[in-house]
């Protein structure tokens, strides 16, 4: 019926021609009631009837049009039929097409219009009195006809409704999965590029170290090497842990173990200490006035202490990397009221400028990554050349 509608509509026309038909031949005011076959329509009846019906094809393509054309041929039989056919069936379906077809003012005002005008010469015309159930009748078809149109129309729109918001509440479920695709796919990222970044450097400076001392020193080769093994050694952990993430759920092998934080921070800095970088460390969480990890701390939510560790390992990475020969770093993390600041400070070593891969706010991906990482709690991340040489990074972490 959807893909054929004007088939549709001529079998409708069919059914009204025949039921209009029909009931031409009923006399309502039998001597026991309503007798068929005791009257026949006048052949001017029979072909108003046959063009009303001829309408209704064509009611889904001109609703309006339809209606004017049989409300005018049911006029024409109310005011010249006798005894009367019933063409007004004609226009009672047009009136229903139009209500379900058109907005409620125009339902209104269509309706009222079509009531008034064929019960007013239903009333006046043809020789029944005006009260009579026939009159009555076309009153009554009309009205039920546009409320039935307009009740219709109403469910339509209700039902649409709901589909269009099933579709857009599907669409914002598939945009909401893409976006947290792309989040853990770039927190992946940041925490491949922090673990590779920092123990491959520290390899690679520990590697150089035992390459040069290996003929004359070969005790200072031997713990360089060792440091490489432990460095390497990490960084085979720190990756088996991430890419464990990306194991299918339900696999026993996937990993358990904590994110690293501020609680193995000593160690982090063993490992820069042992490249030949000093460090100097001072974490105040409380109250207290602790300058070492576990003195005068309180616990951080998990992420802000992920985020804290990687802002330090990243920052003390880029001062191995670009920092002169000579440089010493200094690290802050001081609870400051609702946030947690992290300094991390270095002197520029005995070169006069940073290098241009640390200065240049836009070069890599590791201060892009510090940034996003701030961002992503609510914080922000500044770094920049300090006055007198070196570099400096702070990042205000929201607890």
């Amino acid at each position: 019926m959807r893909a054929h509608p004007l088939a549709t509509d001529a079998v409708l026309a069919l059914g009204a021609l025949v039921s209009m038909v029909l009931g031409s031949f009923v006399d309502p005011h039998g001597p026991v009631g309503p007798a068929f076959r005791t009257r026949a329509p006048e052949p001017v009846s029979l072909l108003l009837m046959l063009l009303a019906a001829a309408a209704l094809v064509f009611r889904r393509r001109s609703p309006r049009t339809v209606l004017a054309v049989t409300c005018g041929l049911t006029l024409v039989e109310l005011a010249t039929g006798e005894p009367r056919a019933p063409v007004a069936m004609s226009a009672v379906i047009a009136l229903y097409t139009v209500a379900a077809r058109t907005d409620r003012p125009t339902t209104w005002r269509t309706g009222l219009l079509t009531m008034a005008g064929l019960t007013g010469v239903a009333m006046l015309a043809g020789p029944l009195p005006w009260y009579a159930q026939e009159n009555i009748g076309i009153f009554a078809w009309t009205g039920m006809a546009a409320a039935a149109g307009d009740a219709v129309r109403s469910r339509r729109a209700f039902v649409d409704a709901i589909r269009e918001r099933a579709e857009r509440a599907e669409r914002t479920r598939e945009e909401e999965a893409r976006r947290r695709v792309a989040e853990e796919r770039l927190r992946i990222a940041r925490d491949l590029h922090d673990v590779v970044a920092h123990h491959i450097a520290l390899v690679n400076v520990q590697a150089g170290v035992a390459a040069h001392v290996m003929d004359k020193r070969p005790d200072q080769a031997k713990e360089a090497l060792a440091h490489v093994r432990d460095a390497s050694r990490s960084a085979l952990n720190e990756l088996r842990a991430t890419v464990g993430l990306l194991r299918q759920s339900g696999d026993p092998e996937a990993p358990t173990e904590p994110a690293p934080g501020l609680a193995v921070l000593d160690e982090l800095l063993d490992t820069f200490r042992h490249a030949g970088l000093p460090v100097e460390a001072t974490v105040q969480l409380g109250t207290g006035a602790g300058a070492a990890t576990g003195t005068g701390t309180e616990p951080l939510p998990a992420a802000v202490d992920l985020a804290a560790y990687r802002v330090i390992q990243e920052a003390l990475t880029n001062v191995r990397k670009h920092a002169g020969p000579g440089a010493q770093a200094q690290v802050s993390v001081v609870r400051v009221g609702a946030s947690v600041e992290v300094t991390v400070l270095d002197d520029g070593g005995d070169s006069a400028d940073s290098s241009p891969g640390q200065s240049d706010p836009g070069g890599g991906h590791g201060l892009l990554g510090m940034r996003e990482r701030a961002g992503a709690l609510g914080g922000s991340c500044f770094t920049g050349p300090r006055y007198g040489g070196g570099y400096r990074v702070h990042a205000i972490l929201p607890v």
